[in-house]
């Protein structure tokens, strides 16, 4: 096992950390008995990470003195629904974890998501510790306590705020991801970049192949930061009251684009790319940003083998509609965050829909 990072969320009683190493998960029952947790804790998890990482992670929380039982969620964001959700509080209630029980999301975005929402339901709220296995849920969903499933009129509109007690990452598990995962996942650090970080921005543009090639100290460096620059923020802003929203950058589009084509076509970080590349054309045409930092934006985004424009077949009038229905929408007022800069950006207010459509159809 390799040195271990922390990035720590403050959050006052109930603060916690973000580990990061490499070969890491084979010490994190004894990570998880320092909480003093009832002694029966769920692995949620899906059958690919469940075959991949599952023994691991069983045993050490075994060798630690839990008693462990799984349950386990189709891959895909089209299963982060209702249905699952209502599977996955049936086995908590068939194991008959207490209140200080713990349950473990072992996975992607989409465990992490609606394992930490049926935590936050279950006897009115339990523990729960997030093992992200991709890099999207490493460097975004796993920290900040955002929670939900999706319904088909909207993504993640059905959700809690809800704080796990850790964050566990391993950056080894990268290995065994599928390249477009991987790219998916750098769709949020590139997002990182220009709303908050220039250098962490640089960084993506000039060490492209050792990113992709996941070199060991790069991709570490890009995790951390990543997860420094939203620790900061969500230590600000838990419950986006304001600041947080910056975090939105690309995904007012992006969650249009995965509601319309029913969370199966695209994966989150393509269609958050998507959205990033047209915000960044709509701050330069409302002249916020000077176009060549829009160009900067697109380029670096295409030059990732992320996609930079709409799909064709994608209506231009039914994205408008469900981003009226977004939760960053206000009586009726649309919102988004639009880059001033490489590393700034700003929350702008009734985006005019001719414009909005135009740059959508062009």
């Amino acid at each position: 096992m390799g040195l271990m990072e922390k990035v720590t969320v403050e959050l006052e009683d109930r603060s916690y950390d973000i580990v990061i190493g490499s070969r890491t998960l084979s010490a994190i029952g004894d990570r998880m008995a320092q909480f003093g947790f009832s002694p029966t804790v769920a692995v949620i998890s899906n059958p690919t990470v469940l075959g991949l990482y599952g023994e691991d992670v069983v045993r050490s929380l075994s060798d630690a003195g839990f008693n462990c039982f799984s349950s386990l969620v189709p891959d895909g964001e089209e299963y982060k629904d209702y249905y699952w959700a209502y599977h996955i509080l049936t086995e908590l209630l068939r194991n008959r974890l207490d209140r200080n029980s713990c349950v473990v999301a072992l996975g992607g975005g989409v465990i992490g998501d609606i394992t930490g929402f049926c935590a936050s339901l279950y006897m009115r709220g339990i523990h729960f510790i997030q093992v992200p296995t991709t890099l999207l849920a490493q460097v975004d969903s796993s920290v900040g306590g955002k929670t939900g499933v999706n319904h088909p009129a909207g993504k993640n509109m059905i959700g809690t705020f809800y704080q796990p007690r850790l964050v566990w990452t391993d950056v080894g598990t990268l290995a065994t991801l599928p390249r477009s995962e991987l790219l998916s996942g750098i769709a949020e650090i590139i997002k990182y970049g220009v709303i908050w970080d220039a250098d962490l921005f640089d960084v993506l543009e000039k060490e492209r192949e050792a990113i992709l090639g996941l070199d060991r100290s790069v991709i570490s460096y890009v995790i951390k930061r990543s997860c420094q620059i939203k620790a900061e923020v969500v230590s600000k802003d838990e419950r986006e009251s304001g600041l947080r929203a910056v975090l939105n950058y690309g995904h007012t589009i992006g969650h249009a684009v995965e509601t319309e084509t029913g969370y199966s076509k695209y994966l989150h970080g393509e269609a958050v790319a998507m959205g990033m590349c047209l915000a960044a054309r709509l701050s330069s045409e409302l002249g916020i940003m000077e176009g060549s930092h829009a160009d900067r934006i697109k380029s670096v985004i295409g030059a990732y083998g992320l996609p930079v424009e709409l799909p064709k077949d994608v209506n231009g009038d039914k994205l408008v509609s469900l981003i009226s229905m977004d939760k960053k929408t206000v009586a009726g007022e649309m919102r988004f965050i639009l880059p001033k800069a490489i590393g700034s950006v700003v929350i702008h207010k009734g985006v005019d829909v001719k414009i909005l459509k135009r740059i959508m159809e062009t």
